[in-house]
């Protein structure tokens, strides 16, 4: 399991070196001169070449990315904003702040997002899924797959704004969407939660519900399944101890990779609710062409996936005791 978790550690950072490459290329050479957009109309080349130089974005960009690499580690001096502590993802050229310091500022919000969704999503999406293969051919499983069917066709910008009519304005059942620290005032953070946990938890129960489904219904009809029955044992435990655990594997694979895009944020859920989380500040720099917040957002979303996924991996082994990691 050690040189496993190794090999996975030195395999992510080669990763993560590789796609914050690419993506400073993509980023710094392709799109506008974000130092032109900050000159204005009246823009002289002898200005252009200060606002570059206070940005930090002068040199070629191959010098950029190691300044900016060397920075994560060292910290680094911008001209135009002051000395960044390590670790230094750049200053943002909108709000003249650490990188770092706004995404850590907006990741409760998006965390708290994703804790509450993940539960209902897991706990719903996961259950019916059991029960409808449990249930497999009879009018419970026809409800279960034919529900999880049109909730995968919907889209959150859509169900969300009308549930947020309805629940939120017409009939005043739920709080105004909203975060407060859990911290500050736990009802108050659940309440202004409620809502985009259900909208979020939505599209991601259909496709638990899905997964859940036919993996049981293979496992069920498995080897070993069928001599577990002939021995005698009672259905729940050959449901529970055999035929689950064998279809967690692929449930908890796409759990990792959701782990990761949930933690990198939610955009448009948090878009159509209003949420001031990591998403919605993507949204935004994308609007005002704020390379340096771009950069670290998919940079740290990287990281998340890549996370997860080693986590998944290593699971792998409680979940399956057939898997064995060396």
């Amino acid at each position: 399991m050690l040189r496993f978790l190794v090999r996975r550690l030195l395999g992510a950072v080669i990763t993560l070196l590789i796609i914050s490459a690419v993506t400073f290329m993509l980023f710094y050479a392709v799109p506008r001169d974000p130092a032109r957009i900050a000159c204005g109309k009246i823009c002289t080349p002898e200005t252009l070449e200060l606002i570059k130089h206070n940005m930090g974005i002068a040199d070629p960009v191959p010098v950029q990315f190691w300044n900016w690499l060397t920075g994560i580690f060292l910290g680094r001096d911008y001209p135009g904003f002051g000395h960044c502590d390590a670790p230094c993802l750049g200053y943002s050229f909108v709000n003249r702040e650490p990188v770092l310091d706004t995404i850590l500022d907006r990741f409760p919000t998006t965390f708290s997002l994703f804790i509450g969704s993940s539960v209902v999503f897991l706990v719903f999406g996961v259950g019916t899924g059991m029960i409808a293969a449990l249930k497999q051919g009879k009018p419970m499983d026809k409800i279960a797959s034919s529900a999880s069917l049109i909730a995968s066709s919907m889209q959150i910008y859509f169900v969300g704004t009308l549930a947020l009519y309805f629940f939120v304005y017409q009939w005043q059942i739920l709080d105004q969407p909203g975060y407060t620290p859990f911290s500050d005032n736990p009802g108050k953070w659940f309440s202004g939660l409620l809502l985009p946990w259900l909208i979020l938890a939505l599209i991601f129960t259909a496709n638990y519900t899905r997964m859940t489904r036919s993996q049981m219904v293979e496992q069920l009809n498995e080897d070993y399944v069928r001599t577990a029955r002939a021995k005698g044992l009672s259905g729940p435990n050959v449901f529970f101890r055999f035929a689950w655990r064998g279809a967690m594997g692929p449930i908890v694979t796409i759990f990792g990779v959701d782990v990761g895009v949930l933690l990198g944020g939610g955009m448009i859920t948090e878009k159509t609710f209003s949420i001031q989380g990591i998403g919605l500040l993507s949204v935004k720099s994308v609007q005002t062409n704020d390379l340096p917040m771009l950069l670290g957002i998919m940079v740290l979303t990287a990281g998340f996936v890549v996370l997860a996924n080693i986590v998944v991996d290593a699971c792998y082994a409680l979940i399956d005791p057939r898997i064995r990691l060396a």
